[in-house]
């Protein structure tokens, strides 16, 4: 197969009618598929030294640099990054209950890529939207994101001690207190999406709050989770399902997060929808670099457990596909996503290049 098909899934509810479309027909049966990429390439994207944030784009991405400044990749992530961390603190105060709000801060402020907010932000900008105007919708994505973190840890789950390289929510105060917090920010996501955005219309603030809760609800992230959780230990689980999965557990909210900025930032329809497949791309390639690096590096590389997948019996990419396979396989997927971006102003675009660049360079 030349490419990912995604018709079936470009209607804004993750509510379908048919199974997507298997993306790795006559991969591990049949030679390495036209779509690969060659070895040059290959040893160009994979080589043996680490990556950066300063280091992410490509060598024919910066030699453009004769013609305009190169985009300081490094420089761009600290400032949002930084401006979400101060969003995030104001968003949530320490005030009574004290005990709820110290659980809800410890994990929501521990840290982190801040990948999806960022993502959020540089797609409202990318359509002529202001930064903030869909910050409060990205502070939105970052708590439920974390949610899912402290439910996902939580011993009637995955059972895990170890978060960001610090005690996992649960660990510090107890499942009671962890549940409540992820309970907690999960109302307040929505709460502070329609009562502190500025510069959006109502009418798109409620579809930016419509498409938030199906990103993530029983045919979303959840409807990912749970088949996620029903598939541990089975002997027949293949790359359809597991495709099912990680569109559904990972990437449903980093497409949320993109078309949430683009709805927010005034995009036209089909902006949106380009953003869309975007977004579900880069989605499904950040899991499959989670799966590599799962089995590549350690817990402490990773600030969390590592091998744990494996441990669960979990199917993962490299479980199936082996390691360079998956390799490959992320590759295609950065490039595809990459070239959802033409015909949008290249300078707009740079942040969000950088960052399908990031995520499938990532080391942790």
């Amino acid at each position: 197969m030349s490419a990912v098909n995604f018709n079936a899934w470009m209607h804004p509810s993750f509510t379908r009618s048919r199974s997507p479309t298997f993306l790795f027909h006559g991969l591990t049966n049949s030679p390495i598929p036209s779509f690969i990429v060659t070895k040059r390439q290959r040893d160009k994207l994979y080589s043996s030294s680490p990556f950066t944030l300063s280091a992410l784009l490509t060598k024919e991405e910066t030699v453009e640099t004769e013609e305009k400044p190169a985009f300081n990749f490094k420089s761009y992530m600290l400032q949002k990054a930084n401006a979400v961390n101060q969003a995030l603190d104001d968003a949530v105060p320490l005030r009574e209950p004290l005990r709820i709000h110290e659980a809800m801060r410890y994990s929501l402020l521990a840290g982190g890529k801040r990948v999806r907010p960022v993502l959020c932000v540089a797609a409202c900008e990318l359509v002529g939207g202001a930064a903030a105007t869909a910050m409060p919708a990205a502070c939105a994505v970052e708590m439920i994101h974390t949610m899912s973190l402290i439910h996902d840890d939580l011993p009637c789950m995955d059972n895990d001690d170890l978060r960001r390289g610090k005690p996992t929510n649960h660990k510090v105060f107890g499942e009671d207190v962890a549940v409540l917090a992820g309970d907690a920010l999960l109302a307040f996501a929505f709460e502070h999406i329609a009562g502190a955005t500025v510069g959006a219309s109502p009418p798109r603030i409620v579809r930016a709050l419509g498409e938030l809760a199906r990103a993530i609800g029983a045919e979303g992230l959840v409807a990912g989770q749970v088949v996620d959780i029903k598939s541990e230990g089975l002997d027949d689980v293949g790359l359809e399902r597991l495709e099912f999965i990680h569109l559904h557990k990972t990437a449903a909210l980093l497409e949320g997060a993109v078309v949430l900025g683009a709805i927010l930032g005034g995009g036209t329809d089909e902006e949106i929808e380009k953003l869309r497949k975007f977004a579900r791309y880069i989605g499904l390639l950040f899991q499959v670099v989670d799966d590599i690096l799962d089995v590549t590096k350690s817990s402490q590389e990773l600030g969390k457990t590592a091998g744990k997948d494996l441990a669960a019996d979990k199917v993962t990419y490299p479980k199936l596909l082996g390691i360079e396979k998956s390799k490959e396989f992320a590759a295609k997927l950065n490039k595809d996503a990459r070239d959802q971006l033409s015909g949008f102003d290249p300078v707009k675009a740079a942040p969000l290049v950088a960052l399908a660049n990031y995520i499938a360079y990532r080391q942790n």
